[in-house]
């Protein structure tokens, strides 16, 4: 860890939050000074033996590994591991993995991969921080049978249909199980029952005995363990019974010596139980203190999307998508597919701000931090999405062989001459966009039609002569003559004066490339608001596929390389599909926001 000892952000210039404000205090105040730290997860003992914790706060992004992470987990990730750089601490990589039915080592290492492919690290200072919460089930275990003894706790053996009706509503008090009053050493002597699977799944509950007429629900002796016969990911069959992530999440916190434990808004109404299990566990001797504190922010709701596992799962299985990373997904897989990249993620992420009020972000946002990320740093390239063959018809005239290839040139990137240029040749058939040519144009086309001049970029002016079409009467050729003396970079570039200026690929030298053009999955912005059937607002016009033609260039492009298509958008080379003899390139983004018009 670099400078652990630093109290301030490293950039001085991030724009300030209630979280930070939090943090800031807190090390102002020394809450978290003088806490011991031992080196690995542990209780009070364990860490009282250790020396005073390096890390001046911790923090933890703690996914359950069923399913893949998608742009909402992307700004979690960000924000927990930005502010433990940005104050001197460490953030922990942690799997809630304590629902063994939905959990798979599929998960676990996609989500791995996507928080070191977002720029993040749990290895800090040679010391790995991933953990799992199924390794302190041990100490869970023996936390439950240290609250039962302290009469804090009692196996429930009711209904779930009766537990659910005694536990009142907002407007009624809940009723007391008949359970609630055995003695310790009766709850405990059940309690070991359940767990030496004496007593079927669903038979019985231990819950913790707080206020069944609280006003908040959760309080109402919430449960904290369940009977479940279900092989675990990590511990195999070692247990059938499993703590509730309610009860689980407060205790991995502390095992870890988290500070600043920062969750979604959803989590809000939970905090008061968070509080009430780390307080009795620490009075207890079983955990440390200072204790940590949990802190909600607002999610982040992308319009155009759904984040849904299930529903995200439902597209998948149904085959509305092509898996998880079809780079329509709003998964990080997906995005990545698509061509976002991890800095554009973070941007966003930054962007879109952390508070405690909700609202919507248009997707658009997300579009335009990866133009900002991308804009600056990726090649440019021509390419022709639907093509339209155009003949320069006094070609053999001008250069003497039908066969000719004319140098031409461009700049790798405008703003970076040091980048060099990119060459390509100009031959006697070259494609152009079919939106090029019209025979009788609107007023205001400036593009090619008969009699009308336009510059081929970076090469000649030509000279629009007529076309040529087939016997049902459709364009099958456009025909020009080069104009003399005006090729680009030349001083007779600027004799002739046009307004039209068209990419082009020669028809000779350019490369067939299938070009996948993706668009928003959803036509509208909340595709599930109100109930709504989200797959009756699927965008059908979500992907469309074209044979493309690419400047020679492209020929050297591997997986995941990033281009700007001048005029199109930005382009990224397939992560799978794509290879030099079959080149496959997704669209990113356009070069400006469609959908706002």
């Amino acid at each position: 860890m670099s400078d652990p000892a630093r109290n301030a952000p490293a950039d001085e210039h991030k724009p300030s939050n209630f979280l930070r404000q939090i943090i800031e205090r807190d090390l102002a105040q020394g809450t978290y000074a003088n806490r011991h730290f031992a080196s690995t997860p542990g209780d009070a003992k364990h860490h009282a033996a250790g020396p005073l914790d390096p890390a001046k706060i911790r923090t933890r992004f703690p996914p359950e590994p069923n399913g893949y992470l998608h742009i909402g987990h992307a700004k979690s990730i960000c924000l927990n591991f930005g502010l433990a750089r940005d104050y001197g601490g460490i953030c922990h990589m942690r799997f809630d993995d304590t629902n063994p039915e939905k959990e798979e080592q599929e998960y676990v290492d996609s989500i791995l991969d996507a928080v070191k492919w977002l720029g993040f690290d749990w290895n800090v200072g040679g010391t790995s921080h991933l953990f799992y919460a199924s390794n302190y089930f041990d100490f869970m275990y023996r936390a439950a049978e240290a609250l039962i003894n302290a009469g804090l706790a009692y196996v429930d053996e009711q209904t779930a249909e009766q537990m659910r009706a005694n536990r009142g509503d907002f407007g009624t008090p809940g009723t007391d199980s008949p359970f609630r009053t055995r003695t310790p050493a009766e709850n405990l002597a059940r309690f070991r029952e359940m767990r030496d699977g004496k007593l079927a799944d669903g038979a019985a509950v231990l819950r913790a005995k707080i206020d069944m007429a609280s006003p908040n629900i959760n309080l109402r002796d919430p449960a904290l363990y369940r009977i479940k016969r279900a092989t675990h990911h990590n511990t195999g069959d070692t247990w059938c019974i499993y703590p509730m992530y309610t009860y689980a999440h407060p205790i991995e916190d502390a095992l870890e010596n988290i500070t600043h434990s920062i969750c979604t808004l959803e989590f809000e109404d939970q905090r008061p139980f968070y509080d009430w299990l780390l307080d009795k566990l620490c009075e207890l001797g079983l955990l440390a203190q200072p204790r940590p504190h949990q802190y909600e922010f607002a999610r982040l709701n992308l319009t155009y999307i759904i984040t849904s596992k299930r529903k995200l799962k439902q597209l998948v299985d149904e085959g509305h998508v092509n898996g998880w990373d079809d780079p329509r997904m709003p998964t990080i897989v997906g995005l990545r597919r698509r061509g976002y990249t991890p800095e554009s993620l973070q941007l966003m992420a930054e962007r879109s701000g952390v508070s405690k009020a909700g609202g919507w972000i248009d997707y658009s946002s997300l579009e335009i931090a990866l133009r900002d990320d991308l804009d600056p740093k990726a090649p440019r390239a021509c390419a022709v999405l639907d093509p339209l063959k155009l003949k320069l018809v006094n070609f053999t005239e001008i250069f003497g062989s039908e066969s000719h290839q004319e140098p031409c040139h461009a700049p790798v990137h405008p703003a970076h001459p040091d980048r060099g240029q990119r060459q390509f040749v100009l031959t006697n058939e070259v494609w152009i966009e079919r939106e090029d040519f019209m025979e009788t144009p609107p007023k205001g086309y400036h593009r090619l039609y008969p009699g009308n001049k336009a510059r081929l970029k970076y090469g000649y002016v030509i000279e629009c002569t007529g076309c040529e079409k087939n016997a049902q009467g459709e364009i099958t050729a456009v025909l020009a003559k080069l104009v003399p003396d005006t090729k680009s970079g030349t001083p007779g570039a600027e004799a002739v004066k046009v307004k039209g200026v068209i990419t082009w690929v020669s028809v000779a030298t350019g490369i067939a490339a299938e070009v996948r053009l993706y668009d928003r999955l959803f036509t509208e912005a909340q595709p599930d608001a109100g109930g709504r059937d989200f797959l009756s607002v699927l965008n059908p016009n979500s992907k469309k596929v074209v044979t493309a033609y690419l400047e020679p260039g492209l020929a050297a492009a591997t997986p995941d390389d990033k281009f700007q298509f001048e005029r199109h958008g930005y382009f990224v080379a397939d992560r799978h599909d794509h290879t030099a003899a079959k080149p496959v390139f997704n669209r990113a983004t356009t070069l400006k926001d469609t959908w706002s018009k």
